[in-house]
């Protein structure tokens, strides 16, 4: 369907037929220049180091506007402000040579896209598979992932979440000290890569989901200061001053990130974006940012006919932002459910510093099967306060759920992946309590074959001063944990390269057993009615503390699944729900056919006692698909 273009906008108005802002080509022929300088006197383009000077004229709002036939795809440029410094652009599209230097002039349209049949999957089908591009494979780049598709066909996931691809300094960072929103990382592939690689991600059926940070930039290479007000004192965040949502020259900002959105989903054909922690967003706005956002993506989909996904990190159980707009909410489609991994990993580890003292473990995790939402109005000892409200009224749907991600795993000392934290058999129960839950599980890469290598915090910072900062306050962050060891250098190549995945370890054991049960787990979760349907009302979830086991009951018209958990480190009796009908053993995470010691009975009826294994999950179903098909 071709985009529909919108003639004589005002000047601070959002087409969300096309990208403005930077350099563009809205006719494949005469490129348009706009860039956001209020603070600016005088803006300026240099072209092709600067062999080439073309003033902008200024407009209204701070904006500085040029139409030119002298810029061509390809070429480079700068803009001088005041005559005197060069910057590259805000909204560059690519970064050949990092982010000092120039900004290369780039024609989205020119790629060739073969997925005009594509269907975005419905939210609710979703089973998502996070990953780093620079860690995935050897190479590190979009090409490189793009061989190992087939490999995530064939485990059974079918939405790809990548880790920010914003352009940051160097070519080796953990995603989130991008500086230039909208230019794809030039060691990665740069945006032809990644156009490249959706493309190819669609002709496999896989979604892509994209990880875009609009809370703070990184600190090098950050120029935006030098043109607008994008960022204010207003506000703090983890990360220094907050990026200007509802201050003065705010407008400006907004539609800077607005902009980014719909490029990611109309000029990349991104599927879903995963929005970096929203509660550091600061928007006293009477529509919030989000809010805005959301209403032009739903503008978009009238344009295109594509639907698009909004999930965002949400530190704060507000149902106000996954509430749909009609509501006065703020339409997010869904939210990544932290207190569901706490409650997890706290049944399985026991571990309570940190945030996690707030969770008592089987209790707390058989809640947010029940309630999405363990703090729902209670008060938090970790925070001081009464904390959340109830989500009584949003779908199972709107929640993704994990054993881990790259925040629980990049943010500890030395990046242990949960497979170095408890057994093998803990892991295969783990993997069950995710994925049969009525929620859309993620996967952490290399999870479904147990990769011992760590994933930890690295950076390819230029600036000696900063690296060295960098260094020192990674030391002070775990200065209280020297008995397990220094903390990794951020800095250090080596440190990079331990986080790669080994991909040779999927065809050894045990390595290989585990992802063979990953892809039972998916195969039951898509054969199962009771399973795929996510309706938490169809949802019962008791846990008794002395023996640490656990009894999910799932229901869809006549087929009930039980799944019985044991999380304790001897033998348990649990008893199977009253009402149960015939039950027959659809998985045993004990049994020998995954390296476990002993299988339970093959079938079962209401109010019999079965002895679980210890770290162990069994599925009973009423009506078992028969053959599970891939």
């Amino acid at each position: 369907m071709k985009l529909k273009q919108r003639r004589h906008q005002p000047m601070n108005s959002i087409n969300t037929g096309r990208r403005t802002l930077g350099v563009s080509f809205p006719s494949g022929g005469q490129a348009e220049v706009l860039v956001w300088a209020p603070k600016a006197e005088l803006v300026e383009l240099t072209l092709n180091e600067g062999n080439t000077i073309i003033p902008l004229k200024k407009q209204d709002l701070g904006y500085w506007h040029l139409v030119t036939g002298e810029i061509k795809p390809g070429d480079t440029y700068k803009f001088r402000i005041n005559e005197e410094q060069e910057y590259p652009d805000p909204a560059s599209l690519s970064q050949p040579e990092s982010v000092h230097g120039p900004s290369q002039a780039v024609d989205v349209a020119r790629f060739k896209w073969t997925d005009d049949n594509w269907q975005n999957l419905p939210l609710e089908d979703y089973v998502l598979y996070e990953l780093h591009v620079g860690t995935f494979t050897e190479d590190g780049t979009f090409a490189g992932l793009e061989e190992k598709l087939d490999y995530l066909k064939e485990l059974g996931v079918n939405a790809i979440e990548i880790m920010p691809v914003a352009q940051f300094p160097g070519d080796r960072n953990w995603g989130y000290d991008g500086v230039f929103p909208f230019a794809t990382q030039n060691s990665y592939g740069g945006p032809k890569g990644l156009q490249k690689l959706v493309d190819a991600c669609h002709a496999k059926g896989l979604a892509v989901v994209l990880d875009v940070v609009y809370n703070h930039l990184g600190p090098e290479g950050n120029y935006l200061g030098v043109y607008g007000h994008y960022f204010t004192d207003k506000y703090n965040t983890p990360w220094g001053p907050a990026l200007n949502f509802d201050d003065a020259w705010c407008d400006g900002v907004r539609r800077y990130f607005t902009e980014n959105l719909l490029m990611w989903f109309r000029d990349f054909h991104i599927d879903a974006v995963r929005m970096d922690a929203v509660h550091a967003i600061k928007d006293f706005s009477p529509n919030h940012i989000l809010r805005e956002m959301k209403q032009h993506v739903n503008q978009l989909l009238q344009e295109t006919g594509r639907p698009h996904y909004m999930i965002v990190e949400l530190d704060l159980n507000d149902t106000r932002f996954i509430n749909p707009l009609e509501e006065q909410g703020y339409g997010m489609d869904g939210q990544w459910i932290d207190e569901f991994h706490h409650a997890l990993r706290v049944t399985m580890t026991g571990e309570q510093t940190g945030y996690y003292s707030d969770f008592s473990g089987i209790s707390h995790l058989a809640k947010a099967y029940r309630d999405a939402y363990v703090f729902d109005g209670q008060f938090s000892e970790h925070r001081k306060k009464t904390f959340g409200i109830k989500a009584e009224n949003n779908p199972g749907k709107q929640f993704v759920v994990f054993t881990q991600n790259h925040d629980h795993v990049g943010n500890r000392m030395l990046g242990e992946r949960l497979g170095e934290l408890v057994s093998f058999e803990m892991q295969k129960l783990a993997a069950g309590a995710v994925i049969l839950s009525p929620y859309l599980p993620m996967l952490w890469m290399g999870e479904e074959y147990a990769e011992p290598h760590p994933f930890q915090y690295f950076v390819s910072h230029t600036d000696p001063d900063l690296a060295e900062a960098v260094r020192k306050g990674r030391k002070a962050e775990f200065a209280d944990f020297h008995a397990e060891g220094e903390a990794p250098d951020p800095m250090a190549e080596e440190t990079f390269y331990n986080s790669k995945l080994q991909w040779e370890l999927v065809e050894k054991e045990p390595h290989q057993t585990l992802f063979k049960y990953y892809q039972t787990l998916l195969r039951l979760r898509r054969e199962l009615p009771a399973l795929k349907n996510l309706d938490r009302k169809a949802v019962e979830a008791e846990a008794d503390e002395a023996t640490k086991t656990l009894v999910l009951r799932r229901t869809h018209g006549d087929q009930q699944v039980v799944v019985l958990m044991n999380f304790s480190q001897e033998p348990q009796p649990v008893t199977v729900p009253l009402g149960a009908k015939q039950l027959q053993l659809v998985l045993d995470s004990a049994a020998p056919e995954w390296k476990g010691p002993k299988a339970a009975e093959a079938t079962v009826a209401g109010g019999a006692e079965v002895t679980l294994q210890p770290e162990s999950l069994v599925v009973y179903s009423t009506s078992p698909p028969s053959p599970l098909s891939n």
